[in-house]
């Protein structure tokens, strides 16, 4: 007995209809889909490393920065402290340093 539309009826026949060559089609999506999967879990992982990275790289930033700060902040508080000292003792301090250095500059030129 034959039914409409299918042929012989016999399980061979499932190969004429076309349903393996849809069954290998998914097989090979399935494949591409598996490789996307895993290059992007790599990719996450990777980046997920770099993030951790990046995060002690700041970390190691943020303790450069407050011992600068902290040093900068004592420098600043001694000039403040220079500033506020007598001006007439720091100037005349420069001035000998000044007549002292030109007069080592004159006889190095004489001496030529």
């Amino acid at each position: 007995m034959r039914r409409a539309g299918l042929g012989e009826g016999g399980p061979g026949n499932y190969v004429a209809s076309g349903y393996s060559a849809y069954e290998e089609e998914n097989e090979h999506l399935q494949e591409g889909l598996r490789a996307k999967v895993s290059a992007l879990k790599h990719l996450s992982i990777d980046i997920g490393t770099e993030v951790k990275y990046q995060n002690k790289m700041l970390d190691d930033m943020d303790s450069d920065f407050d011992s600068t700060g902290g040093l900068l902040g004592a420098t600043i508080g001694r000039v403040k402290q220079l500033s506020r000292g007598s001006q007439t003792k720091l100037l005349c301090y420069m001035l000998l340093f000044c007549l002292f250095v030109f007069t080592l500059l004159y006889w190095f030129i004489k001496l030529r």
